[in-house]
């Protein structure tokens, strides 16, 4: 495979300080998820490298090597964030090639209307363990009843979308609780320990909480869309071999999920126990729930998914967290489709 352009390879050069604060930043926080930044995948010897980010474990570089799909002809570097939102910040900074995550924190990094960054592709997921939750022994049994509550939300996530949501439709508005952004695992020890009376996360989070005999109160489950979206640095596409590489791998994504499906998933599912600290029963069900509900798969960006994002960026306005006007397809592009449709039909 050709050697990287001299743009980007300066442009790797000169990012390297800001991996290092970005990454050291997640790293910081992840003691309740696992595992650690930066792992390589295969590509031994290859010119090019997609520097990728994963939230709560690194469950793709996990899915990859299950399926026997992570001998890649290019490198993957894996680096471990706590949600979409830092992984975009870690994007912005140069520090990642390709972001993760759900439709939300794409519209608070361009909220400043100078992205450097575009949606390139969008994984149909599973909306469940997105939910707000009061601890064990609480008297808190439903939603209108956070009014003059402190309530724990993971800000610019699903969770700060779906708590938004959900206070609507209980008749109450934002400023009725004392809202408090916490990151996933300052979350749970917040609920733990008395510090907020309920709280608003997902993946592995909301597990834990469960796991401590928290209570759910409300859930995005049939709020949120199901669309998540792979982002990429305007200088990764500008890259024909990382364009190349970035098609390649989401398809590789794809086809492993359709790996696990064919009568592999209590396998799998063991992989999921490991690295969320859970029964495999437990991980078995939930995998199989969500694939029930929405079956995971990638796909170019389409017209019906930028409108999805658009009526997110229109709520985040209304509420006032986002003060410009945006028009996401300013940020989307179809730029990796040509090459993304091929991968995916091969």
């Amino acid at each position: 495979m050709s050697r990287p352009p001299a743009r980007s390879r300066f442009r790797r050069t000169r990012a390297r300080t800001a991996l290092a604060a970005v990454v050291a930043l997640a790293a910081g926080a992840l003691s309740a998820c696992g595992g650690s930044a930066g792992a390589d995948g295969g590509g031994k010897g290859s010119s090019v490298t997609l520097r990728v980010g994963a939230t709560g474990w690194k469950k793709e570089e996990a899915l990859l090597k299950f399926a026997h799909l992570d001998d890649t002809p290019y490198q993957v570097r894996w680096s471990l964030f706590q949600g979409g939102d830092r992984q975009l910040e870690a994007v912005r900074a140069g520090a990642l090639d390709v972001a993760s995550s759900s439709e939300i924190p794409p519209v608070f990094a361009a909220a400043d209307g100078k992205p450097n960054f575009k949606v390139v592709a969008v994984e149909r997921g599973n909306t469940l363990n997105q939910e707000v939750v009061t601890p064990k022994g609480s008297d808190i049994s439903s939603m209108s009843q956070l009014r003059g509550r402190k309530v724990g939300y993971v800000k610019n996530t699903t969770a700060h979308y779906f708590l938004y949501e959900l206070l609507k439709r209980a008749g109450l508005g934002w400023d009725d609780i004392e809202a408090a952004p916490l990151d996933p695992d300052k979350g749970i020890a917040a609920l733990n320990g008395g510090a907020i009376d309920a709280f608003a996360g997902y993946g592995n989070a909301v597990i834990t909480a469960h796991q401590r005999g928290a209570r759910t109160i409300g859930s995005g489950k049939d709020i949120l869309s199901g669309n998540f979206l792979w982002t990429a640095s305007e200088d990764t596409l500008g890259s024909a071999a990382e364009r190349r590489a970035l098609a390649d791998l989401l398809a590789r994504i794809d086809k492993a999920y359709a790996y696990v499906r064919d009568g592999r998933q209590k396998e799998y599912a063991k992989v999921i126990a490991a690295a969320t600290h859970q029964p495999v029963d437990q991980a078995l069900e939930e995998f199989t729930a969500g694939e029930a509900q929405h079956r995971t798969g990638i796909r170019p960006v389409s017209a019906r998914a930028a409108a999805s994002e658009q009526k997110v960026a229109d709520a985040f306005g209304a509420l006032g967290a986002v003060k410009r006007k945006l028009t996401v397809t300013d940020f989307w592009s179809d730029r990796l489709s040509p090459r993304l449709q091929k991968a995916l039909a091969s």
